[in-house]
């Protein structure tokens, strides 16, 4: 099969390495476009691995080419792929517009994403919240730094046990914006409801990837993989940064 164009929806931060899903251009029934999540053979995904021969990072948004090899579905991660990035490398195809990357979010939100957050047929998905906030906070002493969302979808609260603490997000590109912010306040917490994140992005609307994590000790878990206001946001990531 030769390589195909996969839409990055999700650069994330993974306990060893790192994770990436996004869409090819194949209908589904209820995420209207098919998203895979591509995996190794062996081990987990690297930074390296969704890295151009120039050196350059793949980000969200990118319209990459990856040798996707076949399905390889697991339980709940029915849209895992094997991928090989050693014989061809991944290459940055094109980037969406502004404008196209407005229109491709407010298309494609997920017909049922019950089947992700409570169901579990399924481990992906995008959605529009009615309503989100955010936390960010960093211990100075420790280091140990957290992004959390929770949002409100369908009349309903996410997380369902203590909203108001919110579901990690694991978007490096978010992480980054949340340091980022922090360090501008000199401050080691920021909590930002609805019109505060609004009014900091000048969004007009924010859209949230919903990933399930992989299991551990016999469960899984939601996470934010991706968060994409409109229009987008610039910040520097850095790679060594968790």
């Amino acid at each position: 099969m030769p390589p195909q164009e996969v839409l990055i929806m999700a650069m994330t931060r993974m306990r060893s390495g790192i994770c990436t899903a996004g869409f090819i251009n194949e209908p589904h029934p209820t995420s209207h476009l098919r998203w895979v999540r591509p995996v190794k053979e062996f081990g987990v995904l690297l930074l390296g691995d969704m890295t151009q021969a120039n050196q350059r990072v793949v980000t969200i948004g990118d319209v990459v080419a990856l040798n996707l090899i076949e399905a390889r579905p697991a339980a709940v991660h029915c849209e895992d792929w094997l991928t090989d990035f050693v014989k061809q490398r991944p290459r940055i195809v094109r980037q969406f517009t502004e404008q196209k990357r407005a229109e491709f979010l407010a298309q494609y939100c997920d017909k049922t994403p019950a089947d992700v957050l409570h169901h579990h047929s399924r481990s992906l998905c995008l959605i529009r919240p009615q309503r989100l906030w955010a936390n960010f906070s960093l211990d100075r002493y420790t280091e140990k730094y957290e992004a959390r969302i929770g949002f409100q979808l369908d009349n309903r609260c996410y997380p369902e046990e203590n909203p108001q603490r919110g579901i990690s997000v694991t978007d490096l590109k978010w992480r980054a914006l949340g340091r980022t912010w922090l360090i501008q306040r000199q401050s080691e917490q920021l909590t930002l409801d609805q019109a505060g994140l609004h009014d900091r992005l000048q969004a007009t609307a924010i859209y949230l990837s919903i990933g399930l994590s992989r299991p551990f000790e016999g469960k899984i878990w939601p996470l934010v993989i991706g968060v994409y206001p409109i229009p987008d946001y610039q910040v520097q990531i850095d790679y060594n940064q968790p």
